[in-house]
């Protein structure tokens, strides 16, 4: 569990770092490190279940 907040504060952080650094604005900034990091969850869900599938349809079938 460690591992996971400290990369979802890395993944804040870069999100926020970048968008600052683009636009100078810290509430675009920040509206970005909010908002990203939730879509791509979102998105890595579905990735993910696209991806079972396909490891699904390319196991051999057992007999």
């Amino acid at each position: 569990m460690a591992k996971t907040i400290t990369f979802a504060i890395l993944h804040f952080g870069v999100a926020f770092g970048i968008t600052y650094l683009l636009t100078g604005s810290i509430v675009i900034g920040g509206a970005v490190a909010l908002i990203e990091p939730a879509i791509n969850t979102v998105v890595f869900y579905f990735h993910d279940k696209v991806w079972q599938r396909i490891e699904k349809r390319s196991r051999p079938m057992l007999a």
